[in-house]
């Protein structure tokens, strides 16, 4: 329903994308991915009406209404529950218990409704703004970082209401676990262009990953090519005898494309400064109580933090994570209990509010180069580079930065100072999707301990193998990993009381004869499907050869006849791949469907 026609924006000399074009069709939700600076949230801006292109258009159907949520908290109303009231329109004007169901989801409790919008934090106010955002039911959501400001609870809720909203949907979010689970298409800036797939960011990226290294292989040989076929015409263009070949490759020579070698795509590479510690346990707390105004956030806490531990501290949001992180840095006094290190102890700690503590007239040089002065400066010009501030980029004032570029100066002090011990609150908030991923594989392959506040369940997986967890109104430690909390505990906000008919007992005949007529519907059904699968892997597979070995003769023999039939033949392979996917869905489905009636034929 959106259509976006050889779109161009920069800034400057810099091009953020130069004739892109895509289509949105109705129920379409996309991922868009993209480094930082790509100009994924320029493109919001675009589709929105809030930037204007360099060059091209965008195209909207008439009456066409676009939902986003914007960061600007202005309310109206006296109570949360009548601000949001105010995005019902026509006949659910009056429809109050969706508005309650929304905030429900949003992890606002019942007793909050009658309380004005400026009782709660800004990230809750973002909170209100986008329950108005979903209650007004536009045709299109545009969601830039909405995982942000919300807790799990509220991540999985929204990710179940995006998954059966019946609009479209485009989502920049740096939790790719969050995106995957909600988009039926990925779309990314990717070298100023812009591709769009069917599928998820991990189909995305093995797609631009094949294609520069099929370009790549081409270049390499079509620079052979050449380099072969200026050797002969240097060597035999003079001598009679060979002068009409000479020529006959020098047409060839002028006919062979200049492919330029891709340059490199700057990504965060982190390495954190491990000092060893000696001894199995780095930090022990024990019994241990803080609140405030006799209100405690957690009471009676005991866990050990073993070298190599990787916890994880989830929870709702405003329950104590942040501050139990602060406790253990020692930022904060306990009310009772006690935190006692390993004198060899060395922490490291990323918080959500020490950006604050920046020195604002240092350079991002000298900001961490003052996580460990006896780092050499080329040391430091390293970290400084990892960190996406190469060259003259590390004399920047950290004034002069904005709070994503910020963020990651912090990251850099924390890879500058020697630790064996990482507390990280929330650190990829500010990074793309390709940078999470490098911080995700570090954190596992650091040799220390570990304690990550993160909302994000993909790193929560990838990371943790313990939790401590806030939930049903108290703390406790949970020494496994998430899914064993999901499978064995669970978010209190997500039960729900089922009650079930009683089974009703069949005879052992019986039984066996259900079972048949479902495996001989099962057949029926399924085998079509998979050897429809079956043929067509077969004729990618032929069609992927016979593609491989076209793209050798023109590097050899570039005729435009051949590039159109390489061009059509690639796009057959797409649609063959696409139509495969669908079928393979279709058929796991069902095959899901008719082991669950057989599974519930032998439970009776």
């Amino acid at each position: 329903m959106i259509q976006a026609n050889l779109l161009t924006k920069g800034f400057g000399t810099q091009i953020l994308f130069e004739d892109i074009s895509f289509n949105m069709t109705r129920g379409e939700r996309v991922g868009l991915v993209g480094r930082n600076g790509s100009g994924k949230t320029t493109l919001f801006k675009i589709i929105l009406g809030e930037e204007h292109p360099d060059g091209g258009e965008i195209i909207y159907p008439k009456n066409y209404t676009i939902g986003t949520l914007k960061q600007h908290l202005i309310f109206s109303e006296k109570t949360i529950i009548a601000e949001c009231s105010l995005a019902l329109k026509g006949e659910e004007e009056f429809d109050t218990y969706k508005v309650e169901k929304m905030l429900h989801g949003l992890g606002f409790k019942t007793e909050d409704f009658e309380r004005p919008p400026s009782d709660f934090s800004g990230g809750y106010q973002i909170r209100l703004n986008l329950a108005k955002v979903l209650l007004g039911n536009p045709a299109c959501l545009l969601l830039d970082e909405p995982t942000n400001y919300l807790d799990i609870v509220s991540l999985r809720w929204l990710s179940r209401f995006l998954r059966n909203f019946a609009g479209e949907v485009i989502i920049i979010t740096h939790d790719r676990g969050f995106m995957d689970s909600v988009t039926t298409h990925t779309m990314g800036i990717w070298r100023q262009k812009l591709v769009k797939i069917k599928g998820d960011s991990t189909k995305y990226h093995e797609q631009i990953l094949l294609e520069e290294e099929v370009y790549e292989k081409t270049r390499v040989n079509t620079e052979k090519k050449r380099k072969e076929l200026e050797e002969f015409v240097a060597r035999f263009k003079a001598k009679a005898s060979k002068a009409a070949q000479a020529q006959s490759r020098m047409k060839l020579l002028d006919k062979l494309p200049e492919l330029e070698a891709l340059a490199m795509m700057a990504t965060l590479d982190f390495e954190f400064n491990y000092r060893e510690c000696p001894g199995k346990v780095l930090a022990e707390i024990k019994e241990l109580s803080f609140g405030y105004n006799e209100n405690l956030l957690m009471d009676d806490l005991s866990f050990t933090i073993l070298r190599n531990d990787k916890i994880a501290i989830i929870g709702k949001n405003g329950k104590g994570k942040s501050t139990l992180l602060n406790l253990i840095a020692k930022e904060l006094n306990p009310v009772s209990g006690s935190i006692s290190g390993n004198v060899n102890l060395l922490m490291g700690h990323f918080g959500q509010t020490n950006i604050q503590r920046l020195s604002l007239e240092n350079s991002i040089e000298e900001e961490i180069s003052s996580a460990d002065p006896s780092l050499g400066r080329e040391r430091v010009r390293s970290i400084c580079g990892v960190m996406m501030f190469s060259g003259d980029l590390a004399k920047k004032k950290i004034k002069v930065l904005s709070g994503g570029e910020r963020a990651r100066v912090l990251l850099g002090k924390l890879l500058a100072k020697p630790t064996n011990l990482l507390l990280l609150d929330e650190p990829t908030n500010h990074l793309d999707q390709d940078s999470v991923d490098a911080l995700s594989q570090e954190l596992q392959n650091y040799p220390g301990a570990v304690i990550i506040v993160t909302h994000s369940e993909g790193m929560l997986r990838e990371v943790a193998t313990k939790l401590v967890v806030f939930h049903h109104d108290r703390v406790e430690y949970f020494p496994q990993n998430y899914d064993d909390f999901l499978k064995k505990i669970g978010w209190e906000e997500e039960e729900q009381v089922k009650i079930e008919k009683p089974k009703e007992k069949i005879s052992r005949e019986e039984q066996r004869k259900q079972r048949q007529e479902i495996i001989l519907e099962r057949a029926k059904v399924i085998n079509p499907l998979k050897k429809k699968m079956e043929q067509m892997e077969a004729g990618i597979m032929k069609a992927e050869m016979e593609a491989s070995a076209l793209e050798e003769g023109l590097i050899l023999k570039p005729e435009p006849e051949g590039f159109k039939k390489l061009g059509v033949l690639k796009k057959k392979i797409d649609d063959d791949f696409e139509e495969l996917a669908r079928i393979t869905v279709d058929h796991d489905k069902l095959f899901g469907g008719f082991e669950k009636r057989l599974s519930e034929i032998d439970s009776l």
